[in-house]
């Protein structure tokens, strides 16, 4: 664990993990204040943060209002999940 994680009352690992879950709003509000609380607190996390912010922005624009199903992003999420624990 970094000092910077040590100093948070929430791991930096779980904030980053459940980045998409807080950007989708499909995270339950206590969740939701919980990661902002830290993405206030964290520079680590936000500047980790503001590349997700930037790539959600570029789908964003790239596919409108389109919605992928929702299988195909949970598995989405399950991989970049296991991307970050490699």
């Amino acid at each position: 664990m970094s000092s910077a994680e040590s100093e948070h009352e929430t791991d930096c690992s779980i904030v980053l993990s459940e980045v998409y879950l807080y950007l989708d709003l499909e995270c339950s509000e206590d969740r939701r204040h919980l990661i902002q609380k830290h993405l206030e607190e964290c520079t680590d996390c936000v500047r980790e943060f503001g590349i997700e912010t930037e790539v959600k922005a570029l789908v964003g624009r790239c596919c409108g209002d389109e919605r992928a199903p929702s299988e195909l992003r949970e598995r989405l999420r399950r991989k970049l999940g296991q991307l970050d624990a490699s």
